[in-house]
């Protein structure tokens, strides 16, 4: 064998080596990539819909709301939205508070479950109830919780005064209701993302809680209470009716807990909840006409 002959075999060689490698090194970041997109946030839902608290004009703390922001009005974007604001919903402005909850209490939504499956279901509300004041909820929150079984989180949660607290930005994962399931009229809806817990609604849900009346704290198996005040109602229906989630998917922790253990919110009267919610909210004459 000639040098030349000898030198040819060689350049193939290499030649045909490097493109192995560039294939393997393409797989790999190909791999990454699907791995990566599995752990981003779902963007499919709309969780803007939700005031981010930097971004709320009702009243703040001090009983004013922040100068940079404009006055709270009626929605007046008739596109593709089914429901808008009303006159009421302008009139109602509670106070509100910001709460940072500690990064191990919440997280990412997933756009991907754990078998790589797109997820898309559409946004549900769960009501909830603290158990007890809600500064030990908000001081819970807080708390860095290193097990998965204890961390735990809302979005918003609303004081006897009706005083919303935000929690946790509605584009990321609250902790608020494990091994759960919703049962919508297309089936039943739950997530899996953790191999090591139950599956859970908390990837499409936005959790809203309601203070506990003192008579129903510490004790873990009442079934019924005074109540919640008509400042929390108020509150509670002004919160969800800036969202475009329909009625039939707002549910309550009780509903969608398949521990059996959950009960909450003991004495949540839903008919006074949705007198108010629709008078805050309405359906789009846009939105009817086109349907």
């Amino acid at each position: 064998m000639t040098f030349k002959e000898w030198a040819t075999k060689v350049l193939l060689i290499s030649l045909m080596l490097t493109a192995l490698i560039a294939v393997l090194l393409m797989g790999r970041i190909q791999n990454q990539t699907i791995n990566s997109n599995s752990e981003i946030a779902d963007i499919t839902t709309d969780w803007n819909q939700y005031p981010q608290a930097k971004l709320q004009s009702a009243n703040s703390p001090e009983g004013k709301p922040p100068e940079d922001l404009p006055p709270l009005s009626v929605t007046t974007n008739y596109g593709a939205e089914k429901y808008i604001t009303t006159e009421a919903f302008a009139k109602y402005t509670p106070i509100y508070k910001i709460a940072s909850v500690h990064p191990s209490n919440y997280g990412e939504r997933y756009s991907h479950d754990i078998n790589g499956l797109p997820l898309n279901n559409p946004a549900i509300i769960v009501l909830h109830e603290t158990g007890d004041s809600a500064a030990s909820a908000v001081n819970f929150f807080q708390t860095h919780n290193e097990d998965d079984n204890v961390q735990a989180s809302y979005h918003a949660l609303i004081q006897l005064d009706g005083t919303i607290v935000y929690l946790v930005p509605p584009d990321k994962r609250a902790y608020g209701a494990a091994n759960s399931v919703f049962e919508s009229p297309n089936g039943v809806e739950t997530v899996k993302t953790n191999p090591n817990l139950a599956s859970s609604v908390n990837n499409f849900a936005y959790h809203v809680s309601l203070e506990t009346p003192p008579d129903g704290r510490g004790n873990n198996f009442i079934k019924s209470h005074s109540g919640y005040t008509e400042l929390q109602y108020n509150s509670l229906a002004w919160l969800i009716a800036q969202s475009q989630v329909p009625d039939y998917r707002i549910t309550t922790h009780r509903a969608v807990d398949r521990s059996g253990q959950k009960v909450d919110p003991i004495s949540f009267d839903g008919d006074k909840f949705l007198r108010l919610l629709h008078t805050y909210r309405q359906i789009s004459p846009t939105y009817q006409a086109q349907n």
